[in-house]
């Protein structure tokens, strides 16, 4: 999570080609955090990505040394996070319900909020030095909105080690839990990316539609029958007085 806002430039970028759409998390004053501005840019520009016909798959990464940070936790305090929750739901839906994959690229830390992109995306490739941590349980939170992508994913002992005790966890802990697809080499994460997606390149939109569709219709359906009351959850939790004082807490110490 994280305590920093940037309210000037472009927070996230798509670059398009050769079949390939690059959407970058470049917000790197707060850490690539979900503010609503960053949230809202990032829907926007897979929209766009899924709107080009030319597009087989969606490439996700970031700028900077963090991937995400989670939550934004000034606009948290100073503004509540109802609509935050809501919007963040939005965006797992979005991601799982893209007709094309979205491979994630990681080759820096993912923290809360963060692992509901990942948990999210189709495929997730990450350099060995990846660390993962689910933080919310030491600010008095809960994992709730990001329960939509990431309990699917994880395996149900793996996911309670890492949302009870918080703890830090790296990338080959997260490929036996569940929640990432391969680890490899940091020297070696560009090429096993490409190798990735030159597969993907090689299908028919028709074909990607229809086969995504198929792969995450029980996960569809959970964010449907579950996201609002867990958005619900996560803004009570958010604007609790346990939560504010430990979110105030941690900006103090920044």
């Amino acid at each position: 999570m994280s305590a920093d806002t940037n309210d000037t430039g472009e927070l996230v970028h798509l670059d398009v080609a050769d079949a390939v759409a690059t959407v970058t998390l470049d917000s790197p004053a707060n850490r690539n955090a979900l503010s609503r501005r960053l949230v809202a840019d990032l829907s926007r520009q897979f929209d766009a990505a899924a709107g080009d016909e030319s597009v087989r798959v969606v490439l996700l990464r970031s700028s900077g040394r963090v991937f995400c940070s989670g939550a934004d936790m000034r606009e948290a305090v100073e503004g509540g996070m109802v609509k935050g929750a809501r919007a963040l739901v939005a965006l797992q839906r979005q991601i799982v319900a893209l007709p094309v994959p979205v491979v994630v690229r990681l080759d820096g830390p993912v923290r809360a909020g963060g692992l509901g992109l990942v948990g999210a995306a189709d495929v997730v490739i990450a350099a060995d030095t990846v660390t993962f941590a689910l933080t919310e349980v030491r600010l008095g939170l809960a994992p709730a909105v990001i329960s939509l992508t990431v309990l699917p994913r994880m395996s149900s002992r793996g996911a309670a080690l890492a949302a009870l005790s918080g703890t830090e966890f790296d990338a080959a802990e997260a490929v036996a839990a569940g929640l990432v697809t391969t680890a490899v080499p940091a020297a070696e994460l560009d090429a096993a990316v490409e190798a990735d997606l030159t597969g993907f390149k090689l299908a028919t939109r028709q074909g990607l539609r229809e086969t995504k569709a198929l792969l995450n219709a029980s996960l569809l359906a959970n964010i449907d029958q579950l996201g609002e009351e867990m958005a619900r959850i996560s803004a009570a939790l958010f604007a609790s007085d346990g939560a504010r004082a430990a979110m105030r807490d941690f900006l103090a110490s920044r």
